[in-house]
């Protein structure tokens, strides 16, 4: 028997961590009050001043010393007034898009600003061809004489 004491001792202290594990954590007010927003102000929960926003901070505490979690906290908060009581939309349907089409729109700009500035860098002409021009038809001696004769005209 006494050596059984000691293994049994073990084994708690072993599973222990385990047990710690699964626990939930609790809810803290800071964190869920900043994921709220006040009903009637329509700003979040952690700036709003009014006496409505004391009664949902005192509703929010009550959920905290029953011991539920953020995410049951929130999701009896939604269920009590609606999706519009969270700061932040859910990830799915159109409060996906909500987050997705402004984030689309601004990389969108900015390619179009990187492909301008580019553009304008370059002073709006395209870039120099990569292989050069073929020579052209040689010019008879006649030819290249009158072009002399018609530039040394235009040099005086």
């Amino acid at each position: 028997m006494t050596r059984l004491l000691p293994l049994l001792a073990v084994a708690l202290l072993a599973l222990a961590p385990a047990s710690a594990l699964a626990a939930q954590p609790r809810a803290s007010f800071n964190d869920v009050e900043d994921e709220v927003m006040c009903d009637t102000c329509n700003v979040p929960l952690n700036i709003a001043d009014s006496p409505r926003a004391d009664q949902e901070r005192a509703q929010i505490r009550g959920y905290i010393a029953q011991g539920l979690t953020k995410q049951q906290i929130k999701d009896r908060l939604e269920a009590q007034w609606g999706p519009a009581i969270l700061a932040t939309p859910s990830d799915n349907g159109f409060s996906l898009a909500v987050w997705l089409v402004p984030v689309l729109i601004a990389l969108a700009v900015i390619a179009a600003l990187t492909f301008a500035l580019r553009r304008w860098r370059r002073g709006g002409r395209p870039a120099a061809p990569a292989v050069p021009a073929a020579a052209g038809p040689a010019i008879s001696d006649a030819d290249a004489r009158r072009l002399d004769e018609d530039l040394a005209r235009y040099d005086r």
